[in-house]
């Protein structure tokens, strides 16, 4: 898959640069490939390629691909999950990135056999469209998640709205980072909150300008299932 390679040079080379320019270490930028659209074949190929951390949305096709794909992937589910799903998925993933509820928490504790890394999802553009708790709500959300030994909050998602303004992109990023930075300062235990999940296709340059640990990228990494095999 040459088109594939191509991609992930050139992802690469964006990210390597980004970092030179604003003194970040490449190694704390972690690029999660959402591998969502494509079939297990493609999202083969692509760890294959060397990505091992794979993202996936939706329960059904994340343990389809599982089934394909037994070993060497590392697994985000980065989409909503609802609470009668929990039980399919929380033991199958590495990480969860859209923590948006305390009915959430409660089932995971419920169905996780071990603690689960999760990013709390934070709605900090406040569009009525984007899941997540409000940044006025998440110092007390995370504070009731002191009660829950399986969910360990290791940071926040969001998302920015979709559009070319980058000043707004940037400040829904830089809001993130300093919510971030707040609860990390308390240093509680059950929530180091020391990660940042934020930044795809379109905006992850933007991103990891912004202080981004782990960016979600889709068609410009994987390509669509259309290019076939490049």
């Amino acid at each position: 898959m040459a088109d594939l390679q191509q991609r992930i040079q050139k992802i690469e080379q964006d990210i390597q640069m980004t970092c030179e320019q604003i003194g970040r270490n490449r190694s704390e930028i972690t690029v999660v490939a959402v591998t969502k659209e494509i079939s297990a074949a493609r999202t083969s190929a692509v760890l294959e390629a060397g990505i091992e951390q794979l993202g996936e949305n939706r329960p059904e096709v994340l343990l389809g691909k599982q089934e394909i794909i037994q070993s060497g992937a590392i697994w985000h589910f980065i989409g909503n999950v609802q609470s009668r799903k929990v039980k399919d998925i929380i033991n199958q993933i590495d990480f969860l990135h859209s923590v948006d509820r305390m009915s959430l928490v409660k089932e995971i504790q419920k169905r996780a056999k071990q603690t689960v890394d999760c990013f709390v999802q934070v709605n900090v553009s406040g569009e009525a469209s984007k899941s997540g708790v409000t940044p006025s709500e998440l110092e007390g959300f995370i504070e009731e998640v002191v009660a829950y030994d399986k969910v360990r909050v290791i940071g926040l998602m969001t998302m920015a709205p979709f559009t070319d303004d980058k000043d707004v992109i940037r400040t829904v990023f830089r809001s993130l980072r300093d919510l971030r930075d707040t609860i990390a300062a308390k240093k509680l235990p059950y929530a180091p909150c020391n990660q940042l999940s934020m930044g795809m296709s379109n905006d992850f340059i933007i991103a990891i300008e912004e202080g981004a640990t782990h960016v979600r990228i889709g068609t410009a990494l994987v390509g669509a299932e259309s290019e076939g095999d490049g």
